[in-house]
C-alpha cells in the first residue's frame, strides 16, 4: 500500500482524471457501447452479493475478510467505476477495459484497503441498520424514492449538452460528480463488509482524494 493511500482519509479510495479533447457526441452512444460490460457485471454484481453473504460468516467468526474474496469484491466496484466514468460521468472517451484489477493508464481509479482485523459484532448492524441515513442520501444521488432520475444522472446529462455544445467538460460538473461518486462508494465499501471505516456526511469534491492535514 502506498503512502499515499495509508494516509487517506478513507480507506475506499476514488479518484478519476479527466481527459483532454472529449468528443462532442459521442457520449450519445457510449451507454449503447457499454452493453456487453453491463452484461457482465450483473453476474459480477451477483457474484459481489453471495461473497458478501460469505464474508458475513467469516467476519462473524474469525474477524478477519478473506483475502482473496476481498479483492474480487474491490474488483467488481473497480470494474463498475470504469464503466460508470465512460458511459456516464462522461470523463473519458477511452473504452474500459475488461478486467477486475486495476489498470494504471486508465484515468478512472479505485480501491479499498485491506483491513487486517474487522469488528465481529459490527458486521451484524453496519450493513442495515447503521447505513441507513446514508442509503437514505444515497436515494437522491442515484435516483429512488419515485425520483426518476437521480443527481448524478443529471449532472452527467448536463456535462454531456455542455460537451456537444462547446466541446468543454464544465470543471464544476466534473468535481461535483467526482465528490458524489466517491461518497457513494465509501458507502457501499462499509455496508459491503469491506472496511468497519463510517462513512463522512462530507463532500469531497474533484478527482483525487483529500488528504488529512498533518
Amino acid at each position: 500500500m502506498s503512502t499515499e493511500a495509508a494516509r487517506a482519509i478513507h480507506p475506499a479510495r476514488l479518484t478519476a482524471g479527466l481527459d483532454a479533447g472529449l468528443s462532442r457526441w459521442l457520449w450519445l452512444v457510449k451507454w449503447l457501447l457499454a452493453i456487453p460490460h453491463h452484461i457482465i457485471l450483473a453476474f459480477l454484481w451477483l457474484g459481489f452479493l453471495c461473497v458478501t453473504i460469505v464474508a458475513f460468516f467469516a467476519i462473524l467468526f474469525t474477524g478477519r475478510y478473506p483475502r482473496a474474496l476481498f479483492d474480487f469484491n474491490v474488483g467488481v466496484l473497480r470494474w463498475n467505476w470504469r464503466v460508470a466514468y465512460y458511459a456516464y460521468a462522461l470523463g473519458t472517451d477511452r473504452y474500459p477495459p475488461f478486467t477486475l484489477a486495476d489498470v494504471p493508464d486508465y484515468p478512472a481509479h479505485l480501491d479499498v484497503a485491506y483491513p487486517a482485523q474487522l469488528s465481529r459484532g459490527l458486521v451484524l448492524v453496519k450493513w442495515w441498520l447503521l447505513a441507513i441515513p446514508h442509503f437514505l442520501v444515497l436515494g437522491i444521488f442515484l435516483g429512488g424514492y419515485q425520483v426518476s432520475w437521480g443527481l448524478i444522472g443529471m449532472l452527467g446529462l448536463f456535462a454531456g449538452i455542455a460537451l456537444l455544445f462547446t466541446g468543454v467538460y464544465p470543471p464544476g460538473i466534473f468535481d461535483l460528480l467526482l465528490g458524489l461518486n466517491r461518497w457513494v462508494l465509501r458507502v457501499i465499501a462499509y455496508a459491503g463488509l469491506l472496511t468497519d471505516d463510517y462513512p463522512p456526511f462530507r463532500l469531497d469534491q474533484g478527482g483525487r482524494e483529500p488528504m488529512p492535514r498533518p
